[in-house]
């Protein structure tokens, strides 16, 4: 099993430069690279490989224009046409979108393999650097010194924070003791997620929490010179609000996942759609600050790690307006309306708990069948459930 341990770096101005020119190269070969591929592809409809776009590495190297490119080690710039591959192989996979261009506003990293960096006793010499990398440790349970990565990572975040990486080969953790309970969440805005036992976890809002400081922030970096220090100062103050609150969610996201995975051994889902979702302009800013395609992943890998059950459900399934008791279908429940009465057996629902029932049932329904309980592609192939013609489960939508 493969785990990776990010840890705050702190080099020195030295290394800073090194790296600084390192990210810079990296860029410079994914946007060429980039570049070379889209007008191939234009004009002759080449599909480029690993080999080709290695090949016109060396080419750019060789060049009087870019002859600096030789100036830092030449690992990460062979990572970069790795990972571009990559990207082109989950594109034509139907899993990413397009690969897009580098920019030097963003988040900048370099990834080193094991020919790139030399890592003894706890202590990091990356290439091209005399000085070991300083880097804070932060988990007492493990020894810096008995761990043997297999690639670096070092990043800076827009605010200027740097990070290093390591991922090492870890043995497989051991797997918790059955629990005894399942249970299926249904995610919403105005509760973060709802379980079929009835708890409601409510939704920290991290974003609409510090939505009028980063306004200010933004206004401030509006008003500045271009190209002026006074515009860098006040674009780190933009990038700290938005990494104080990307790190609020993530801490939130781990805790709730990692309660969830404790205390059940299977959990059940809905496949949502949250690119489709983020279309609807009124909803949009909610739903990407609740971070619930980030909370899937981490239930994936947790449940794996730990020997529990993920169970993926259709997302084309009426958990809302579908009785759980009798299984009664409306015809129409608008999001306005958070609890209703079913017309045939008179039973009082709040819409979000209903749901969630409804959810366990389908659920299990696709786990007695046989059914992949775990895939994270497209909601196109069908569940087991979606292929009894009549079922007739209670908590299921009577056909």
């Amino acid at each position: 099993m493969r785990t990776a341990f990010k840890c705050r770096a702190y080099p020195t101005p030295e290394q800073v430069g090194v790296l600084n020119r390192t990210f810079g190269c990296v860029r410079v070969v994914w946007n060429r690279t980039l570049a070379w591929r889209r007008d191939r592809y234009r004009a002759e409809r080449v599909k480029i490989g690993f080999v080709q776009a290695n090949a016109y590495l060396t080419a750019m190297k060789a060049t009087d224009e870019l002859t600096w490119l030789n100036e830092v080690s030449s690992v990460p710039l062979q990572q970069a046409i790795r990972h571009q591959q990559a990207a082109f192989t989950n594109f034509f996979a139907g899993r990413a979108r397009y690969p897009r261009y580098k920019s030097r506003a963003g988040r900048q990293s370099a990834e080193y393999t094991r020919s790139g960096f030399r890592y003894r006793d706890g202590r990091l010499f990356l290439a091209k650097m005399d000085a070991p990398l300083a880097f804070v440790w932060s988990w007492p349970g493990v020894d810096p010194a008995s761990i043997a990565p297999t690639t670096v990572t070092v990043s800076r975040d827009p605010c200027g924070r740097w990070y290093v990486s390591f991922a090492v080969d870890a043995a497989e953790p051991d797997r918790l003791a059955p629990a005894g309970a399942v249970v299926a969440v249904d995610l919403g805005v105005t509760d973060f997620a709802v379980t079929s036992d009835g708890e409601k976890i409510p939704n920290p809002r991290h974003l609409a929490k510090r939505d009028r400081n980063l306004a200010r922030y933004q206004r401030r970096h509006a008003r500045k010179v271009q190209g002026s220090n006074n515009r860098e100062k006040a674009k780190a103050k933009v990038a700290r609000a938005h990494r104080k609150v990307r790190a609020a969610r993530t801490d939130f996201l781990h805790k709730t996942s990692t309660r969830l995975v404790r205390d059940h051994d299977v959990i059940v889902i809905e496949d949502l759609a949250v690119t489709n979702m983020v279309r609807n302009r009124t909803l949009a800013k909610a739903i990407s600050d609740c971070g619930w395609g980030t909370f899937r992943r981490m239930l994936e890998y947790k449940t794996a790690r730990h020997g529990r059950q993920l169970i993926v459900v259709d997302r084309w399934l009426p958990s809302s307006k579908t009785c759980s008791a009798c299984g009664h279908l409306l015809t129409r429940l608008s999001l306005g309306i958070r609890a209703w009465q079913c017309p045939s057996s008179g039973t009082r629902h709040d819409r979000d708990v209903n749901a969630a029932k409804n959810i366990l049932a389908a659920g299990l329904a696709v786990s007695a069948c046989g059914g992949d309980v775990r895939h994270s592609g497209s909601s196109r192939v069908q569940s087991p459930v979606k292929q009894e013609p009549r079922p007739v489960k209670v908590g299921l939508p009577r056909l």
